[in-house]
C-alpha cells in the first residue's frame, strides 16, 4: 500500500552555518563595534544577545537573512518568545528551531484528511504523520491537501513508498 510520511524537519547543518555566518557578520560590522551582540546555537535554541531591544532586532534580522539565503524556511524558528533583561542594559532571546509536528497541527492534518472523504488514512506516529492509500495520486492529493491545512508550518513528504 502506498504511504509517505509528513514531517517538519530543518537542515539543521544548514541553521548552524547561518547562525555561524551571522555571528562573524556582527563582528565585522561598524554598528555592532564594542557592543556584547552575539548569537549562537546550543542544540536546537539559537541564542541572540544584544545591548538593547533595536540591537536584537537588528541581529535577529541579520539571523533571518543568512538563513534564507541558506536555504532555510524562517518558519523553522519559533520567534514567540519574549526579549529578557539579563542584567544592566543587556538583553537576549531564545529563539527555538522546530523539528516534529506538534500534536495541534497532527490532528489538524489528520481531521482535514478525514473531512476530505479522500480514500486515504492518517495516523499520528511520534512527530511524524504517515498517510497511507490505494492510489499513488490520492497521495499526491492529500500532499497538496496538507500544505493548504498548515500554511504555517514547512512541512515536507519523507519516505514515499509504493
Amino acid at each position: 500500500m502506498p504511504s509517505f510520511d509528513t514531517v517538519i524537519e530543518p537542515n539543521l547543518v544548514e541553521v548552524r552555518n547561518a547562525v555561524d555566518q551571522t555571528a562573524k557578520e556582527i563582528g565585522t560590522r561598524f554598528d555592532f563595534k564594542g557592543s556584547s551582540a552575539a548569537a549562537e546555537l546550543a542544540d536546537k535554541t539559537i541564542t541572540l544577545h544584544a545591548d538593547s531591544d533595536f540591537q536584537i532586532g537588528q541581529v535577529t534580522d541579520i539571523l533571518l537573512a543568512k538563513l534564507t539565503k541558506r536555504g532555510v524556511d524562517i518558519r523553522f524558528l519559533d520567534r514567540s518568545a519574549k526579549i529578557e533583561k539579563i542584567g544592566g542594559d543587556k538583553v537576549k532571546q531564545a529563539l527555538t528551531v522546530k523539528s516534529g509536528v506538534d500534536s495541534d497541527n497532527a490532528k489538524k492534518i489528520q481531521g482535514a484528511i478525514k473531512q476530505s472523504k479522500m480514500k486515504v488514512q492518517a495516523a499520528i506516529q511520534g512527530d511524524t504523520v504517515r498517510v497511507s492509500g490505494a492510489k499513488r495520486d490520492d497521495l499526491q492529493l492529500a500532499m497538496q491537501l496538507i500544505k493548504k491545512t498548515v500554511p504555517d508550518a514547512p512541512v515536507s513528504f519523507t519516505n514515499l513508498r509504493d
